[in-house]
């Protein structure tokens, strides 16, 4: 897999935690770099590490489905990005007693963020992919999205945030598509 495809997989993922960190900025405008960092660090691990789950289940199924995995590589990609466009869509309001500092807390929104990059590690299993560099990669963006998120939350406010959730759901689907087209293109050839 291609480096710049794997950025663009790596940023569309991270654009999640990236507007849940916007509205943690809002709402913790006194939020210090340390408490940030930690939030940032365990958005980055359950990131970086839900792929490797996905791929390892997606490798050992990958023979049953190689004449078309390009299709369920852009139908996975596809209703991805969909389902963060319309969640970016939703007016969510944020409960009262919302501390994103809390244990319990930082583990939810590490995990509510990184459930569709454990289900792109199943589609990057159907292909020769680098995982460990690939979720090294993945968990490295997430982390500095989280930082910057919770920074310009802090500065502009949680609507930036569901624009850059928005741009993530687009930028899988063109993944999703790049793969449709190259593969389709290969086997015409």
């Amino acid at each position: 897999m291609e480096i710049f495809t794997i950025l663009f997989i790596a940023l569309g993922l991270s654009l999640d935690s990236f507007a849940v960190s916007v509205t943690n900025g809002l709402i913790l405008p006194e939020i210090k770099f340390w408490n940030a960092v930690k939030v940032a660090i365990s958005m980055a691990i359950f990131q970086g590490f839900l792929p490797i789950i996905g791929w390892f289940i997606g490798s050992k199924i990958s023979t049953y489905f190689v004449d078309f995995d390009h299709w369920i590589a852009f139908g996975i990609l596809g209703a991805l990005g969909i389902k963060m466009i319309l969640e970016s869509l939703k007016d969510d309001e944020i409960p009262k007693d919302y501390n994103p500092l809390e244990f319990k807390m930082i583990i939810s929104m590490s995990i509510a963020t990184s459930i569709d990059a454990l289900i792109v590690g199943l589609g990057l299993g159907f292909f020769e992919t680098p995982i460990i560099y690939t979720c090294f990669i993945i968990g490295f963006i997430t982390f500095l999205a989280a930082m910057i998120g919770m920074l310009i939350g802090k500065k502009t406010g949680a609507k930036f945030g569901r624009k850059m959730e928005t741009i993530g759901g687009i930028i899988l689907i063109l993944i999703g598509f790049k793969i449709l087209i190259e593969h389709l293109i290969a086997h015409y050839y």
